[in-house]
């Protein structure tokens, strides 16, 4: 087996463990903080806030300087970093004793962690640009099959354990996962020229320089919007279809699990494509899907109907993910993978803290069904800068198809 390949199926593998480790935390994350309860006298609903929104904000910021790092030590290291230090932390939050407490380490939590970039920067690296879409592909399986199996285990274990099991069940998935990288990864790392004195700044200078880089990140900032800023208005809409609120968490862990699965099928068979005609159309006619299947869900009046709806917008969403990150390698230069992969994940971070905040701000203010429109609108937005300032070819050269063991 190609040493790429292998290293593939060995970060796929531990990328599953670690998304099934941090989302087993999501469904009860909340009513942990109101358990915990506030020692400064904070009100609940805003530490519950804050307890998603630390975390993200603390990534935005320390994302783009690990990648730097990586680039300069090697990305086996900074995967490790990020999945043995997320276990220490996640233990901790076991015995946190106030949701101030729980804030201060979901923050820390964000600047240590972030195995999304570090991950994708390995395998970047190792990988022959002509199969990029596909190993991409492969890293949006492992996420998205992990949170969908990780809220539901959660649930059961924080019902039939409590909630401080959870976390140490989550530290050992984290820590195993560290584990397996630490001795089934071998990286034969020497740094580019440019990367053996660390300078930051000009790395992302450079990156920047780049034809099109902008242009994926701004696409893959408003991608991430347009999806996640319906996450905290979903379980209020699926209320509004139903005849009572008995069954609205199932149900909407039902319409979550679909559109997870038919994304994680979409994210293979389109990197795969992708990498056979191009990222670019892949893109764009996969923004256009998400715009048409996400304007009807205004419109429906039945839950199936927006439980289908969802379905194809995950489909959709599983083609646009992973041919922006295969974009992204094949706009940049080889020997920035973690630079432009931590950039990346400083703008998913971004994005993850504003999208709540314009959802909720939007269905108040407008309507629950309005949000849909809006991220249709987003799609279509992303769409129009694709056709007008993506080019057609990378301006990179592509490594060879097959790299030996």
């Amino acid at each position: 087996m190609p040493l790429w390949r292998r290293t593939l199926y060995i970060m796929f593998f531990a990328r599953l463990v670690t998304a099934v480790g941090f989302s087993v935390i999501f469904p009860f994350l909340p009513l942990y903080v109101a358990d915990l309860g506030s020692s400064s006298g904070a009100s609940i609903e805003l530490l519950a806030g804050l307890v998603f929104s630390a975390q993200a904000f603390t990534m935005m910021l320390a994302s783009p300087v690990w990648g730097a790092v990586a680039d300069r030590y090697g990305r086996k290291l900074m995967v490790e970093r990020s999945m043995l230090g997320g276990a220490a932390i996640m233990l901790l939050m076991a015995f946190a004793t106030s949701a101030e407490q729980l804030v201060i380490l979901r923050a820390i939590q964000g600047t240590i962690t972030g195995v999304v970039s570090a991950t994708s920067a390995l395998v970047a690296a190792v990988a022959p640009r002509d199969r990029t879409g596909y190993a991409m592909g492969m890293m949006q399986l492992g996420t998205w099959s992990g949170v969908a199996v990780g809220p539901i285990l959660g649930g059961i274990i924080a019902d039939e354990v409590g909630f401080e099991a959870t976390f140490i069940v989550t530290a050992s998935l984290l820590f195993l996962a560290g584990i397996l990288v630490l001795f089934g990864i071998e990286e034969e790392f020497t740094p580019a020229e440019e990367n053996r004195k660390i300078n930051i700044f000009g790395g992302w200078k450079r990156i920047f320089s780049e034809p099109a880089v902008t242009t994926t990140y701004s696409l893959r900032f408003t991608s991430w919007l347009g999806r996640t800023m319906l996450v905290p208005i979903a379980p209020l809409f699926v209320v509004s279809l139903l005849a009572s609120d008995n069954d609205v968490g199932k149900i909407t862990g039902f319409m979550v699990g679909i559109s997870a699965a038919a994304g994680t099928a979409g994210a293979v068979y389109f990197g795969r494509l992708g990498d056979r005609i191009g990222h670019r159309p892949i893109f764009i006619w996969g923004a256009t899907a998400a715009a048409l299947f996400y304007f009807p869900q205004s419109l429906v009046t039945n839950i199936w109907q927006l439980i289908l709806l969802q379905g194809l917008a995950g489909a959709a969403a599983g083609s646009i993910l992973p041919s922006l990150s295969a974009m992204l390698v094949q706009y940049t230069q080889p020997g920035d993978e973690g630079a432009v992969y931590g950039i990346e994940n400083s703008v998913v971070a971004a994005s993850r803290t504003l999208a709540p905040l314009i959802g909720g701000a939007v269905a108040s203010i407008l309507g629950l069904r309005i949000t849909f429109v809006l991220a249709a609108l987003l799609f279509l937005v992303a769409v129009w800068v694709a056709i007008r300032f993506l080019p057609d070819q990378p301006a990179v050269q592509p490594k060879p198809a097959e790299v030996p063991s």
